[in-house]
């Protein structure tokens, strides 16, 4: 059968994907998708890559704000790359936006080459007001460009079924026929459990004895502080790894910070990861970690879930977003309500896996099992060619 938009097309359709991060700078699950979306994409389309960096190399263009902004806020930095891509896009005929961050230069070079613009939302402005904490005025131009860019796109994909009703909620006016999901993927070739021990050695983790792992940025979103209360009351046999960095605010960052010493005033193991780690030792401390805690507040889909699956281990999450449609509940893992009681309810299911071995085994090997069965990234790619052929040549 032949692969769209390659042999069944003739010619491929010169696409520019839009985004801040990309490799080597991933700092979260935009950044990952994005990383191996494109690597997928490149060998059914004419792939141009514009993202956040200096200089340029073989099918990426990396853009930097602009310098007579550099004490600027934030946002204003951010519309000074995106004017930056829209204009090194001339020539492309579909423009593909990832984040607020990239949204505007879709929307832009929508506008000024006449070129249909995809947006793939990983996240919703709406839905993240704290980020008037980080961002100040400059949230309301967050919000202004995606709303923008979102309402004004020929489509738009969502990572989850969830993320598409929070979509057509947050912005009623867009067109319901526009809004395609297309699930978050993993590369379980990459993502598979590592049974080498040195990561652990260097972080000083006992391999004798089982912990918790947390993994992702130091944000509201991601349920730190919650977390961090929550394992004070798990079993105290039990250690707590946090591979945590990136703080969005000093706030958030020194409300971390008195956590942490906090919790590690009144038990053993607890070891924080501020730097980010090489890929392999992330992957072997998913391998080892009894549970993997995802305690999110707000989570489109959660990749990093997919990623602990696919390194067989079971998981305990926020029942919110599109963590459901990945982590199956008394199968790969736990959920839990986010309500009033969710940090006793986070201690009291992360305790249940950690305190039954046979029961986490099990989970572990279904979660690997569903991420290698229903999230491929080649799948992604080729739901995402189809999309862009149907905008390109509509019936």
């Amino acid at each position: 059968m032949d692969q769209p938009g390659v042999e069944s097309e003739g010619l491929r359709v010169r696409v520019g994907l839009l985004t801040r991060e990309y490799p080597p700078d991933v700092y979260g699950g935009a950044g990952v998708h994005v990383e191996f979306l494109a690597r997928e994409l490149r060998p059914l389309v004419d792939l141009e890559v514009h993202c956040w960096g200096e200089g340029r190399g073989v099918g990426v263009v990396r853009h930097r704000p602009w310098s007579a902004l550099d004490t600027a806020n934030d946002a204003l930095r951010t519309f000074s790359v995106d004017l930056a891509m829209a204009a090194g896009l001339e020539g492309r005929e579909l423009v593909h936006s990832h984040t607020w961050y990239a949204n505007l230069a879709g929307h832009v070079a929508k506008m000024l080459y006449g070129v249909p613009h995809v947006v793939t939302a990983h996240s919703l402005e709406p839905l993240r007001p704290w980020k008037a904490e980080q961002l100040g005025g400059g949230y309301a131009l967050s919000s202004w460009a995606e709303r923008s860019a979102i309402e004004a796109a020929d489509a738009v994909i969502a990572v989850s079924g969830a993320m598409r009703a929070d979509i057509l909620g947050c912005y009623p006016a867009l067109d319901p026929a526009k809004v395609h999901v297309v699930h978050n993927g993993i590369d379980t070739s990459l993502y598979r459990p590592d049974r080498s021990t040195d990561v652990l050695a260097r972080i000083g983790i006992d391999p004798g004895r089982p912990y918790v792992l947390f993994v992702g940025r130091i944000t509201r979103q991601k349920g730190v502080p919650q977390l961090l209360r929550a394992v004070r009351d798990i079993d105290p046999a039990v250690q707590v790894v946090l591979c945590a960095g990136a703080p969005d605010t000093p706030e958030i960052d020194r409300e971390f910070r008195e956590l942490f010493e906090e919790l590690s005033r009144v038990r053993e193991g607890v070891h924080w990861i501020p730097q980010m780690l090489p890929r392999a030792d992330v992957i072997q401390l998913l391998t080892h970690a009894t549970v993997f805690a995802c305690p999110s507040v707000y989570e489109p889909l959660g990749i990093v879930n997919l990623e602990a699956m696919a390194c067989g281990t079971p998981v305990v999450a926020s029942r919110v977003g599109g963590i459901p449609e990945v982590v199956e509940d008394g199968k790969t893992g736990l959920l839990v309500d986010l309500d009033d009681d969710f940090e006793s309810g986070l201690a009291r299911a992360l305790d249940e896996i950690v305190g039954d071995r046979e029961t986490a085994r099990r989970m572990g090997e279904a979660g690997r099992e569903r991420a290698v069965g229903e999230f491929g990234w080649d799948a992604v790619a080729r739901r995402t060619v189809r999309l862009y052929e149907q905008i390109l040549k509509p019936s």
